[in-house]
């Protein structure tokens, strides 16, 4: 692989939005990094990276975009410490698990997971969410064990595809749990950069991440993501919801097209 200049402007521009959006809408920003890599390299005439490739540069790369949103939205009483622990630990346990394993899968097969994993958060953003976000932050309740359940098998199909599963997991946080949309979004980037530890490790350990395109990801998401967050604060809740439903369907739809002609 050839690391030039016109190289280096690419996928800083690929990293630079996707890691913006990803903290307006609270996520890690793989549902949108992921395509992006996989396709735009080659479109614009670089060498195409192969599944595994993206994968591994996308669960390094996440790590640091979530980072500097968890840090813009620390104070105000957004992060919710109860549902990040038993998020956390249940996602980053089931990413290790994924990612170690994802070496043993086809491309086709990543791609697959992919595909699943974004069909099933685009029909859930598209589910009614009745006044989730007029309970009073300091009155938010969950059920504990659904929660670390449900991430733990999130963070399996998200440490294959070298995501950290905040696109599944805010869906899962907004209808299941019924948490409020801006504590979602943020205690969802502080659980996404716990889950990230998980599939970073096992990319890095099966050797499946590229060390310049991942630099320079890290790079633009480091920049990014604290201003999206910023952006993301003053946004309209709902304005919020819709972006990340239109972003998922979308994404799914390419990945389904790609699979299935």
């Amino acid at each position: 692989m050839e690391v030039n200049f016109f190289f280096i402007v690419v996928i800083f521009l690929i990293g630079f939005a996707g890691s913006f959006i990803s903290g307006m809408v609270g996520i890690g920003g793989s549902i949108i990094k992921y395509p992006m890599l996989l396709y735009i390299p080659s479109i614009v005439g670089l060498s195409a990276f192969t599944a595994h490739e993206v994968s591994g540069i996308s669960a390094v790369q996440v790590l640091f975009a979530t980072i500097g949103g968890v840090w813009v939205y620390r104070k105000g009483g957004y992060l919710n410490k109860s549902l990040i622990l038993y998020m956390g630990v249940s996602v980053l346990i089931g990413s290790f698990i994924g990612g170690y394993g994802s070496r043993f899968m086809p491309d086709s097969g990543v791609n697959l997971v992919y595909g699943i994993l974004a069909v099933i958060a685009a029909g859930m953003m598209f589910l009614p969410k009745k006044d989730i976000d007029d309970i009073p932050l300091e009155e938010v309740t969950f059920n504990k064990w659904l929660a670390a359940m449900l991430a733990f098998l999130v963070g399996i199909g998200a440490g294959i595809v070298g995501a950290a599963g905040a696109f599944i997991l805010v869906p899962i946080m907004l209808i299941v749990l019924k948490i409020p949309t801006r504590m979602t979004i943020a205690s969802s980037l502080a659980i996404t950069f716990i889950s990230s530890i998980g599939a970073a490790t096992g990319k890095v350990l099966t050797g499946q991440v590229l060390f310049w395109p991942a630099v320079i990801m890290i790079i633009a998401s480091l920049i990014a993501s604290p201003l999206g967050a910023k952006v993301g604060k003053k946004m309209n809740t709902r304005i919020l919801q819709w972006m990340l439903a239109i972003l998922i369907f979308a994404t799914a739809i390419k990945i389904w097209v790609d699979i299935l002609f």
